[in-house]
């Protein structure tokens, strides 16, 4: 079976409407390169097949639309690649390793498929319900419409990996108001449908139950042209929305003037260290400070200058960004470290290459952001 499932399907007005399935729900559709390298090529067709009106995007299960990206065979890719050139774990890879690496093409291809699906000509409707996490958020994140559910369950918890919010994070986090982008990275909080609403993320909240019902819908409506079907697929989907924003209750937004105070800072550290040391009552505030607490300090750091350096550049540049500094991310251990830890051997003790904020050099910094040799 396919790890990625394609149909057209007809519909009254003699157009199809194209569905295109994530299909891993064992791994809760956990993103991988053949995955990616599937997606690219269908969307490249349907793009310029005049029979297709519009794109659905969803995944297989009722757990997940997709829980991140396949960061595993990454890990044993570049464990491999220590292992072959004798290397200690505490070494850098240089370059020319990780552009031999699957780390190299998983990153490069995974980012032009997030931007296929941000500048696609098309509708693009994503059914977001469930887990949204990660490399899912890069998938959802760019489609035109970004439908999520009372079960949809959003994060970039990179931080708990040692590496930090990409796939077009750099873009959309700075797009949220009041820091609440800086906080979402930094902590890795999970947040909900009425959160991914309020801060941009998501276009409209549905009903998990009303998915057949959206699709038989969709197969009546008299699809035209581009522009005159991402109006008729919102008036569609205006349809099943209700006020979910109120029946949802939104921890970002009732918290949104603390959240403002603690990121009001000009550097990674103090940020940081306000985050740590604030008391909370509220439950959702204490696990996002749990988060960042046990999460890397490195990572919260790349991630500070990550978004203040990407704030005012364009999407295409943000993706340019964030390619650079994930492979470099990919040459330092703490990635690999953190992934052992989480997702490997499980123990959830990573060893970070840094005990104390306060001990990450400026010059560290500026390494994982100076040119990757691509040659």
């Amino acid at each position: 079976m396919s790890v990625v499932l394609f149909e057209e399907i007809s519909t009254e007005s003699n157009k199809k409407i194209a569905l295109a399935e994530l299909n891993s729900p064992g791994s809760l559709n956990a993103l991988n390169i053949e995955m990616i390298e599937l997606l690219t090529a269908q969307l490249a067709l349907w793009q310029s097949d005049d029979n297709i009106a519009m794109v659905i995007l969803q995944g297989a299960g009722d757990k997940a639309f997709c829980a991140g990206g396949d960061v595993v065979s990454l890990y044993h890719s570049l464990s491999a690649q220590r292992k072959s050139q004798d290397l200690h774990k505490s070494v850098s890879l240089d370059d020319e390793a990780v552009r031999n690496n699957l780390a190299y093409d998983f990153f490069s291809k995974e980012y032009y498929l997030d931007q296929l699906i941000h500048n696609y000509t098309k509708p693009i409707m994503v059914w977001g319900n469930g887990y949204i996490i990660g490399g899912g958020i890069g998938l959802f994140s760019g489609a035109s419409h970004r439908v999520v559910t009372e079960k949809s369950l959003l994060a970039m918890p990179e931080i708990t990996i040692g590496l930090y919010p990409d796939v077009g994070a750099s873009w959309f986090l700075n797009k949220a108001p009041s820091n609440i982008g800086l906080f979402l990275g930094m902590t890795g909080a999970m947040f909900n449908a009425s959160d991914a609403k309020y801060i941009g993320l998501a276009d409209v909240i549905v009903r998990s139950t009303d998915h057949q019902a959206i699709l038989a819908r969709l197969l009546t409506t008299p699809w035209q042209g581009n522009i005159e079907n991402a109006a008729l697929l919102s008036q569609v989907l205006a349809e099943f929305s209700g006020d979910f924003d109120i029946e949802i209750e939104s921890k970002v937004q009732q918290n949104e003037a603390l959240i403002s105070t603690l990121t009001d800072f000009d550097n990674g550290t103090d940020v940081y260290n306000a985050i740590l040391n604030q008391e909370f009552d509220d439950k959702w505030l204490q696990s996002a400070q749990k988060k960042l607490k046990n999460g890397s300090p490195l990572s919260a750091m790349l991630i500070f200058r990550q978004l203040t350096l990407s704030k005012h550049l364009s999407l295409a540049a943000c993706f340019a960004s964030e390619l650079n500094l994930s492979l470099r991310c990919c040459q330092f251990p703490e990635f690999s470290e953190g992934v052992r830890a989480l997702l490997v051997d499980k123990d959830k003790s990573p060893n970070w290459h840094y005990d104390n904020i306060g001990e990450i050099a400026d010059s560290t910094l500026d390494w994982f952001f100076s040119p990757f040799d691509h040659s």
